[in-house]
């Protein structure tokens, strides 16, 4: 047998990764995934996604299959929001990043006893999305601003709902997977609520947005309870221009079931037109 004694790293096509620092000074790894296609007139879908570092090769490889023939997605872009780590996630940074304010009393102890990380970032993370990475990458991109869809797992799970209870507008598809809405004694589900009726009071014409939660049938059952009654009352509550899908897959648990929701994820977003 022959062969080169040259090695190198495996890239995948299309991709590229650069260190972004914003303008409060957090250091993030950008991960970009871009279709060798031309762009479409009224430019690419984009799937923003949380946890670059665990899966972004995953979502980009998916998207690479996905958009060739016979049986072809349209192309689009993925641009992942990494930490400067090699490790799949980075603890610290996530629970600050993902997270609204809270404290010892309204969370549960932690297995090991050691203290919480430092919460509350979520809006300054989310201003850094919308005012920040959204401009650097449509500055190089052309991207459909009204074909925009928001991935987080778990925590990052968490943040994709925050988001669209609190600015609904950033975003045309949520995909929710393994949502942390156990976090501050569940306040998401009073700011559920409280989307509700705005949204049902509101006069404006609706928004048009799409919701997608996620689980796997060997998480903890608390998750998946939250997760489906998350779904079951936004459901019930019929908001105008808000459409929720929920589902649970069989034999996946915590972390596996990021490889199956992705699939699912990519079909939402673009099924949105």
């Amino acid at each position: 047998m022959k062969h080169e004694e040259e090695r190198s790293a495996f890239a995948i096509p299309g991709a590229e990764q650069r260190t972004v620092t914003s303008n409060r000074g957090a250091i993030y790894r950008i991960m970009v995934y871009k279709p060798d296609v031309p762009a479409p007139e009224t430019g690419f879908p984009v799937i923003y996604m949380l946890d670059a570092n665990s899966a972004f090769g995953s979502m980009a490889e998916t998207v690479r299959l996905r958009t060739r023939g016979p049986h072809m997605l349209e192309p689009t872009v993925v641009v992942g929001i990494g930490y400067d780590t090699n490790q799949p996630f980075e603890t610290n940074r996530r629970f600050y990043d993902y997270t609204v304010y809270a404290d010892k009393t309204e969370l549960p102890d932690r297995k090991d006893g050691s203290e919480w990380p430092t919460t509350g970032g979520a809006d300054l993370f989310l201003t850094f999305i919308e005012e920040e990475l959204k401009p650097l990458i449509e500055q190089e991109i052309s991207i459909d601003r009204n074909r925009q869809t928001l991935f987080g797992h778990s925590l990052g799970g968490l943040f994709t709902l925050y988001t669209m209870f609190t600015k609904r507008q950033a975003f045309q598809v949520y995909a929710a997977g393994s949502p942390s809405i156990w976090w501050k004694n569940q306040f998401l589900f009073s700011l559920a609520e409280r989307f509700a009726k705005e949204a049902q009071d509101s006069t404006s014409e609706p928004l048009q947005t799409s919701l997608l939660i996620g689980i796997g049938s060997e998480e903890k059952a608390e998750m998946i309870v939250d997760a489906k009654e998350m779904h079951d009352r936004l459901s019930s509550s019929n908001i105008p221009g808000l459409q929720v899908q929920y589902r649970c897959f069989d034999e996946e648990n915590h972390l596996s079931v990021i490889l199956p929701f992705i699939g699912l994820v990519i079909r939402s977003a673009l099924a949105w037109k």
